[in-house]
């Protein structure tokens, strides 16, 4: 029997938008400067129907978040703005970043494909159409019959693009950013394309979401309500939930062969993937179902723990999720790595969370540097190795990020700088 053996993978793009910088240089600046954008959040139907007694900018419930100000859209959007979503917008700017970093243009279009991280992300849009119409729905908007599904974001980006080598999206609920590199490194291996972008689509909260999340006990803040820079505090004691952050970031992975005969550097290989599900529904973290991840990308990259620098965590400063990781942290031998939490600053951003927190790892190994943890004061466990409230310079050279999701959704991806 013939063997076969894996090509090597490489990211060779990326794409970023968040409320604290859109671009990558922008991001990295926030990074590392500890930026922040936390506040009241006051996107039109983020914190309840709007009536005819509201005033201009009412705030009703008061939901803390992190929300982008401004999207700076390419021209050959504009024909197409006022029936594309949030979420979709986001997602080609991002894409057209990632396109250029790595160079796509002249790559066949029959080689590309898009896997789009996320499902029901566009649940704010959706709300607002329909308490718009609900009086009046024989005027609904025809468009409505596209836009209201998911692969309408896959449509209008392989439109803008011209990518032919197949788009869908891939829902693992907070881990859906880094199950897509998954899904992409899997593209490439079996065959099916050359390049695969990764793209982890922001995750447009309405009301209803934010309420959810509330009555989950997973969305802060009531502690910190009016102060809303303290409120995201992942891993100190004084936590009380995850804050949200609209994000969206886009990855470009190929095969390095394909890569050399184009003359581009990258920006890491992906030496290891771990996956692995608690076969549970609901949204308790599973320590022996993380450490699996962990073990699993080690061990399919041939490392040991104590050759990691980094780790990049989920954290998202949920009471039982952030006490969970650091256990299985400790228990895989991580306890001498490096570790921050991008989330203090950007906000969790659900189905973007993965990818934009690979797009902060990838950065910081870029500039050897680790950017602060804000509002780390006070840590559960304070014998890791924690960058706390300044960015420090630190030898890079492999990391590992975590991303998990509700219903026993555990990730891992091992990262070596190029």
């Amino acid at each position: 029997m013939p063997s076969f053996s894996k090509p090597e993978l490489l990211i060779t793009g990326l794409g970023i938008v968040s409320a604290v910088g859109q671009g990558r240089a922008a991001f990295a600046d926030a990074l590392f400067s500890g930026d922040q954008a936390f506040d009241v959040m006051r996107r039109p139907g983020r914190q309840g129907p709007v009536t005819e007694s509201s005033e201009p900018g009412a705030v009703t419930e008061g939901f803390l978040g992190a929300e982008i100000q401004e999207l700076r859209l390419p021209a050959s959007m504009a024909a197409q703005e006022r029936t594309t979503s949030w979420s979709t917008k986001a997602a080609i700017v991002c894409l057209q970043e990632a396109w250029q970093d790595a160079g796509l243009s002249d790559v066949d279009p029959q080689r590309i494909a898009l896997v789009v991280g996320g499902s029901n992300f566009q649940q704010r849009e959706l709300v607002l159409v329909q308490d718009a119409y609900r009086a009046r729905r024989s005027y609904l908007r025809p468009s409505y019959g596209l836009t209201f599904m998911d692969s309408d974001l896959c449509g209008a980006c392989t439109e803008q693009f011209g990518i032919k080598g197949g788009a869908f999206t891939v829902g693992g609920a907070s881990a859906s950013g880094q199950l897509v590199l998954l899904q992409a490194c899997q593209m490439i291996e079996a065959g099916q394309v050359d390049v695969c972008i990764a793209l982890g689509a922001l995750m447009d909260l309405s009301y209803w979401e934010c309420q959810g999340f509330r009555a989950l006990g997973a969305m802060g803040s009531d502690r910190y309500a009016r102060e809303p820079a303290a409120a995201s505090r992942p891993f100190d004691r004084q936590r009380d939930g995850f804050i949200y952050g609209e994000c969206s970031g886009a990855l470009v992975v190929e095969r390095a062969d394909r890569r050399a005969r184009r003359g581009r550097s990258p920006y890491a290989r992906i030496l290891g993937r771990g996956l692995h599900m608690d076969a549970h529904r609901n949204p308790d973290p599973s320590m022996a179902g993380e450490l699996a991840a962990m073990s699993g990308a080690l061990a399919e990259a041939g490392l040991t723990a104590q050759a990691i620098d980094y780790v990049n965590p989920h954290g998202s400063g949920s009471l039982q999720g952030d006490e969970t990781e650091l256990r299985a942290l400790a228990e895989a031998g991580l306890m001498h790595a490096r570790i921050n939490a991008t989330k203090s600053i950007v906000g969790h951003g659900l189905t973007a969370a993965g990818t934009v927190e690979v797009i902060a790892t990838l950065l910081q190994m870029e500039h050897q540097m680790l950017h602060p943890s804000r509002n780390l004061h006070d840590p559960i466990d304070d014998r890791f190795n924690w960058v706390r409230g300044e960015a420090v310079p630190a030898s890079i050279h492999r990391a590992l990020k975590l991303s998990f999701g509700f219903g026993g959704i555990n990730t891992a991806v091992c990262l070596e700088r190029c």
